[in-house]
């Protein structure tokens, strides 16, 4: 049973001689996600990071326009944190740190957060397609560690596929959803409503809902 439903490098995408790899995804998807973010983070100071950054490609696009924040990606695969590492430097910006490698079914995330070697009081949070491909203890654990670690104001945005009300928003996500409990049955399409449970007890609220192409939504949540 794969551990991921795509490790990049391992898809028949290109890899650099630095490790670099590259996401189709982010090609599409890299510019909504900014303007989903951009009204959110406009004026912001402080760490932001995020989970699951894949090949670190979003990362540096997010960073480049957002010289007021220091942006931690982090990942679990050794594959994707050789990749981010690679991406990091090719950018050149002095906003991006070193990944973290964090496991989000640990509500403490990675030992950096509790030692004070990684960063404090976060500004924000941002995570892309992860919760729906991977057991529900990871969205407990992500949920856990926002109520955590983020600070009195502080964001954190999930992007992806998402149930309303039991249903699924299109036809195309009822498909996909089968495929993915198919192949795990921990995995799936999540519902907002369960995943506004979550924030509840880590104390955050949904404040928008935001469209976006291919029948996905960024959620964003704040205390």
């Amino acid at each position: 049973m794969a551990e991921y439903v795509v490790e990049f490098g391992r898809d028949g995408g290109r890899v650099e001689s630095d490790g670099r790899l590259d996401a189709p995804a982010f090609h599409r998807n890299h510019e909504p996600l900014w303007a989903a973010l951009e009204k959110h983070l406009a004026g912001l100071t402080g760490n932001v990071v995020e989970l699951g950054s894949g090949t670190g490609q979003h990362v540096v696009h997010f960073a480049q326009h957002t010289p007021g924040l220091i942006w931690w990606p982090s990942d679990l695969n050794q594959r994707h944190l050789k990749s981010i590492e690679a991406w990091r430097v090719h950018s050149g910006l002095q906003n991006i740190r070193s990944p973290l490698r964090i496991d989000l079914t640990d509500p403490d995330w990675c030992p950096e957060m509790r030692s004070g070697q990684g960063p404090t009081s976060l500004a924000a949070l941002f995570c892309a397609n992860v919760i729906h491909i991977a057991p529900w203890s990871v969205a407990e654990g992500l949920f856990a560690g926002a109520g955590r670690y983020l600070r009195a104001d502080g964001k954190l945005f999930l992007y992806g596929p998402f149930k309303r009300d039991g249903k699924h928003t299109a036809l195309s996500n009822a498909v996909f959803d089968t495929s993915l409990r198919e192949g795990n049955p921990e995995w799936g399409v999540r519902d907002i409503s369960d995943v506004e449970t979550l924030a509840r007890g880590a104390g955050l609220s949904l404040v928008d809902t935001i469209e976006m192409p291919a029948n996905n939504l960024t959620l964003v949540f704040s205390r």
